[in-house]
């Protein structure tokens, strides 16, 4: 009965920041490996960031290190990105998911959850 919930997402200025949430129910995230991914309209889904939500270890592309950080809050059950110096690039859904290894990035995500749209255009 895992359950993943993205939100935040919404329409940004090139520029702007925004910040995404996973939340879960059914589990409890400090035994995953979390990881953000997006896909633009007809593009292939782009890894972008994860974390091992129990040591805290992390991974970031390099399309977007410097300007997203992951992190998680594990009292809260969730896990964040946020996004900074936003591109028009970055329009996509952004999707987390969830590998109950002891991994930084999910190699087998087994749970996803339906995404948040994410739109960067002045």
């Amino acid at each position: 009965q895992v359950q993943l919930v993205e939100s935040g997402g919404g329409l940004v200025q090139p520029g702007g920041s925004l910040r995404v949430s996973c939340t879960a129910s059914g589990c409890t995230l400090e035994y995953y490996a979390i990881g953000w991914f997006r896909q633009a309209p007809g593009q292939e889904r782009e890894r972008i960031s994860c974390i091992n939500v129990r040591d805290g270890r992390t991974y970031t592309a390099d399309s977007v290190r410097g300007r997203f950080t992951v992190s998680r809050d594990n009292a809260k059950n969730a896990v964040y990105l946020q996004m900074n110096s936003l591109k028009p690039e970055g329009t996509a859904v952004y999707y987390c998911a969830a590998d109950p290894r002891n991994y930084v990035c999910p190699l087998r995500a087994v749970y996803w959850g339906r995404g948040t749209q994410v739109t960067v255009s002045s």
